[in-house]
């Protein structure tokens, strides 16, 4: 088959499978696998091509935390936190969504997007059982948030840490640099998640006085799992912190803990038991939005091994005509509508050689700054356009669907595909009165 044939196909292959899940006519993780095993058959893609573009660091992480968030619902840790936040915020459903969003963001920004959810999303499931309150608006919230504090910091988002890798740009960097325009849009992601959801959130007020009277230690089940949990979690987060200055994957660090919590609950056990208790644990795997992602990885890794992101990323590179402000707008924007529909991390690996063709004719290195900026601003944020734009917004979505909340890629896609519009737009501002 011919270059062109190829690009085509691989092409026309990426449509049919995203029209596929947005019409969602298939399951997702089916039509991503046709997709991908359509590309092996043609000959686009040899299956050591394809196996090569599986983020295994992204399904790593996914099944480690998947895992230690199972063992440690045992222990009644999650519950504990439910009810101590409920009570904190008096019970009230708009503070709840807004307290949760905001921790939801603040931890992101520390840890990546991905494992924060997964830590969250259970917390929020019992706080709505204890309203009667349905859990997706606040689960919205928590996607959105995910993305918009991952954004801020060198280790919240992959593509950041791709681009400070490139571009010698450090923690300090990306926190001064474009953590004041995140703040302000985390802000009015707050402001438009209490006037979308929160202004209609009510709880009925016996529920409310039930919860403000639980007993939140009387959540704790189980004591000694509660303590190897509490240490193994944040034995975790702290690994995650320094995973860059330890050299360690996200994977390595969360499958570890998923093996150290399972040893340390299964420890006081007969063997005859602990098998039962090991595959309880991976029973909680969600091995659907797994699967959907290799599927995913391979489709996308199609259109890259053609050519089509890198024909996308030089034909923006001939338009800039080497005004700064045109070629920080433009990748801002571009990055933010791929990003919504594409994985963004092969995007950024592809626009990284791009961007630093375009120093000489910006001014030199330094010049090139804003536009570092705008790939970060519009990768990371442009997550949040549809349910396919991250990885944060798959998990949620997966555990959601077991706790039976369906997320349809529409419904999702009317409310957040304006709201990240409006905060590309923001950055956009950020960028021209900041950096221009």
């Amino acid at each position: 088959m011919s270059s062109s044939l190829q690009l085509a196909a691989a092409t026309a292959i990426l449509a049919l499978t995203y029209a596929a899940i947005v019409r969602e006519a298939v399951n997702r993780a089916v039509a991503a696998l046709l997709g991908a095993a359509v590309l092996l058959l043609l000959g686009i893609l040899s299956q050591n091509e394809a196996v090569g573009f599986i983020d295994f660091n992204t399904l790593g992480l996914l099944a480690g935390m998947m895992i230690v968030v199972a063992v440690a619902r045992k222990s009644g840790l999650f519950s504990y936190c439910a009810v101590r936040a409920a009570q904190l915020a008096r019970a009230s459903p708009a503070g709840i969504l807004a307290a949760l969003a905001l921790i939801t963001a603040l931890l992101s920004a520390g840890l990546n997007n991905v494992t924060t959810v997964l830590l969250v999303a259970p917390v929020t499931f019992i706080v709505c059982k204890e309203l009667e309150l349905s859990a997706y608006p606040f689960l919205f919230a928590e996607i959105l948030a995910s993305n918009i504090g991952g954004t801020a910091t060198l280790i919240g988002d992959p593509p950041n840490i791709l681009i400070g890798s490139a571009a010698h740009l450090n923690f300090d960097d990306f926190l001064f640099g474009i953590g004041p325009v995140v703040a302000v849009i985390m802000a009015l992601q707050l402001l438009a998640s209490h006037l979308i959801w929160g202004v209609h959130l009510k709880a009925d007020p016996a529920h409310r006085a039930r919860v403000m009277s639980l007993n939140a230690r009387g959540a704790i089940s189980d004591p000694y799992l509660l303590r190897c949990s509490l240490w193994v979690i944040g034995g975790a987060l702290l690994a995650f912190m320094l995973a860059a200055r330890w050299h360690l994957e996200a994977a390595t660090i969360a499958l570890g803990a998923a093996a150290l919590l399972l040893l340390l609950d299964n420890l006081r056990r007969p063997l005859e038991r602990q098998n039962d208790a090991v595959a309880e644990a991976m029973s909680e795997v969600d091995w659907t939005t797994l699967f959907f992602f290799v599927g995913l990885f391979v489709v996308v890794g199609g259109v890259e091994k053609v050519g089509l992101l890198a024909l996308l990323a030089h034909s923006l590179a001939h338009l800039v005509h080497g005004s700064s402000p045109l070629a920080a707008g433009a990748i801002l924007w571009v990055s933010a509508l791929l990003s919504a529909v594409l994985d963004n991390i092969p995007f950024v690996a592809t626009m990284i050689p791009v961007v630093k063709a375009m120093a000489p004719s910006l001014g030199g290195p330094e010049a090139l700054r804003p536009v570092w900026w705008a790939l970060a601003l519009g990768a990371c944020l442009g997550g949040n356009g549809t349910l396919v734009g991250a990885s944060a917004n798959l998990a949620v979505a997966g555990i959601a669907a077991k706790n039976g909340v369906p997320f349809r890629f529409f419904e999702f896609m009317k409310l957040a595909f304006p709201m990240m519009l409006a905060s590309v737009a923001l950055a956009q501002l950020y960028l021209w009165w900041r950096y221009f």
